[in-house]
């Protein structure tokens, strides 16, 4: 196992060992008791799965109440996974990372509480996007951010990708701003 670390603190991208040959391929996705090691604490208590089709866009979601730490892997197809630092005392604030999770790289990336998290689909097939989290869905106490943002300037690769209502309708980052409740 391997593990990146990110600019901002907290983040990480741990890749696992992946056993190939002419039949396909085996690898352990998920390990509890390794991640303390790998500095992570949280203990996953729900699995969700998504299928977004082409040209999707999601996020950027957050919860501030029952905050989620979130580990995201990437089942079928190609995705563009981003994290917003929306911690106001952090010193990135603000700031974000981006990586790109495939299906052909069994690897996890780990969001902890007090970040937006966002996705969209590269390429022209669907991708099936599996995250735990360390809290159950509270929507009452979630919030967004809009996807495009240019206070964010995050680099996403699709200039009119599908949206769900919601987030077609997202408060600026300004605006999160003033109504913080991180």
């Amino acid at each position: 196992m391997q593990v990146q670390e990110f600019k901002i603190a907290g983040l990480k991208l741990i890749t696992m060992k992946k056993f190939a040959d002419e039949r396909g391929f085996f690898s352990e996705r998920f390990k509890e008791f390794e991640l303390p090691a790998l500095g992570i604490h949280d203990h996953f208590i729900q699995d969700n799965h998504s299928r977004s089709q082409a040209q999707v866009l999601r996020g950027l979601h957050f919860q501030y109440e029952k905050p989620q730490a979130k580990l995201v892997t990437c089942l079928t197809g190609q995705i563009l996974d981003v994290a917003v630092d929306i911690r106001s005392q952090s010193p990135t604030y603000g700031q974000h990372v981006a990586c790109i999770l495939d299906s052909e790289n069994p690897q996890w990336f780990y969001i902890p509480a007090g970040f937006a998290h966002g996705f969209c689909v590269l390429g022209d097939r669907p991708a099936d996007v599996m995250y735990k989290v360390n809290a159950p869905w509270n929507s009452p106490g979630e919030g967004a951010i809009r996807w495009n943002d240019p206070d964010l300037a995050i680099e996403w690769p699709l200039q009119s990708p599908l949206l769900s209502a919601k987030d077609a309708q997202a408060p600026s980052f300004r605006d999160y701003k003033l109504n913080s409740r991180f």
